[in-house]
């Protein structure tokens, strides 16, 4: 006796069922992954007293490579790491060279926050940013005229 199968798609033939299996095993691959990741850095938001407070790890950069802009109600952390294997003399002797080094950038909404009021230090390769939030506005009440 023949026993029936369920049907399911998995019993017909899908010709895109392959070049599926290949773009999830080529792009959730720990390669690509590590090179979106490369050039972003990580960041801790806490609510503290009113305030948020951004922490950025930004380690072995220089402060002077570090900016930090605002424009409308989007705050963005940019930083760049130089090497000394950029440059043409020191780049023969250099054995290996395994730091990362380029720009990087993280953009952050800031519709929330009192702009004119923030914060920013650095120290021992952490970026700390302190965001007041906006006071809240109050609805005024009036009454309007009827001519």
């Amino acid at each position: 006796m023949f026993e029936m199968l369920p049907f399911t798609h998995r019993n017909v033939y899908d010709p895109f069922r392959a070049i599926d299996e290949f773009e999830k095993a080529f792009f959730n691959s720990p390669a690509v992954l590590e090179r979106e990741e490369k050039n972003i850095f990580r960041t801790d938001i806490r609510e503290e007293n009113g305030k948020y407070i951004l922490e950025a790890d930004l380690p072995g950069f220089d402060k002077n490579d570090i900016s930090v802009d605002l424009d409308g109600d989007r705050l963005t952390v940019k930083a760049t790491r130089h090497s000394g294997y950029e440059s043409k003399e020191s780049k023969d002797s250099y054995i290996r060279c395994e730091r990362s080094y380029g720009a990087y950038s993280r953009s952050f909404d800031v519709s929330g926050i009192d702009t004119d009021n923030i914060d920013a230090k650095y120290e021992n390769g952490v970026l700390s940013l302190t965001l007041p939030k906006k006071e809240p506005e109050t609805p005024t009440k009036r009454q309007l005229e009827i001519q």
